[in-house]
């Protein structure tokens, strides 16, 4: 990414886009990004939140945008809406509605639970998505499948424990993941999942109130899938009130199975972690593996 983008070539992408006027008189750095760098962009009258990276990235943002578009298309939960995505010189960006944002309360954490209660109830057709997006920045694999089981084990655990092996992690660790890999069956014998369209990356930060007081969800990695994967990441971290997950099961009560499979899809990002930060996650990991082999 370069030290210096083309600030005046992306607003004249905006403005081809939006057919509005956009000259720009503030660029303002926003803070708490890892993979790309984040600005406000200003003009008198309209302001937009940009994310950049290197040019080779367009694809992440394309996928970001069209998971937006797809939430968004639900009516169900609110995302920033998206505006486009392009190169400029050396970089890839992706212009987003800017949306200033403020702390939740009970009202708006109840709100978030039930629109993501909604949003999980529209169902699909298949597991999978239209296109492969990003993880953190680890490709994911999106490949449709009628099949749930094979889906997570091939595209999801699959995926991560060969890229933990070519990382070079235990031995033990690898094999112990593959032989879970190998019994992921066992976890759906009174349970059938129904394709579900998912955030994806729902974590705490992820997900926010605005100044208007509706929850709204963000940086997605769209796929569709069990609907526990989603309520399953939102427990990894923390970050989600008891009125959070009320509202949830009220509207759309979860199975009593769910409390074992979530470290199930947990482990996913664990190994995702662990790829891409190191060594710290391999305890962890192997934790998780002991502990859902310790089940079947």
């Amino acid at each position: 990414m370069s030290s210096s983008p083309d600030w005046q070539k992306v607003a004249s992408k905006i403005e081809q886009s939006t057919q509005i006027p956009f000259a720009i008189e503030s660029v303002t750095p926003v803070s708490g990004g890892c993979i790309n760098s984040a600005f406000i962009i200003q003009s008198k009258t309209h302001s937009y939140f940009i994310k950049l990276n290197q040019a080779k990235r367009l694809p992440m943002f394309k996928a970001e945008f069209d998971g937006l578009k797809e939430i968004a298309q639900t009516k169900t939960i609110k995302v920033p809406n998206p505006i486009l995505y392009g190169v400029a010189n050396s970089d890839a960006f992706l212009t987003l509605e800017n949306t200033p944002l403020k702390y939740s309360n009970h009202q708006t954490d109840q709100q978030l639970g039930t629109h993501l209660a909604n949003l999980h109830s529209i169902k699909q057709s298949q597991f999978g998505w239209h296109q492969d997006n990003t993880i953190g920045s680890t490709q994911q694999i999106n490949n449709f499948s009628n099949d749930w089981v094979h889906f997570w084990q091939v595209n999801r655990l699959g995926f991560q424990i060969a890229l933990a092996s070519n990382n070079g992690y235990a031995p033990s660790l690898i094999d112990s993941a593959e032989k879970l890999s190998d019994l992921v069956s066992c976890f759906f014998t009174t349970y059938t999942p129904q394709p579900s369209l998912l955030h994806g990356d729902l974590w705490a930060g992820n997900a926010g109130v605005t100044k208007q007081n509706q929850a709204i969800v963000y940086d997605p990695a769209c796929y569709y899938g069990d609907r526990e994967a989603d309520i399953a990441m939102t427990e990894l971290f923390g970050g989600f009130s008891t009125h959070f997950y009320s509202a949830y099961n009220e509207a759309f009560p979860l199975d009593s199975g769910y409390k074992v499979r979530k470290n199930l899809y947990n482990l996913y990002h664990i190994l995702n972690h662990l790829n891409l930060f190191g060594r710290s996650y391999q305890r962890q990991a192997q934790d998780i593996i002991n502990s859902l082999l310790a089940e079947v």
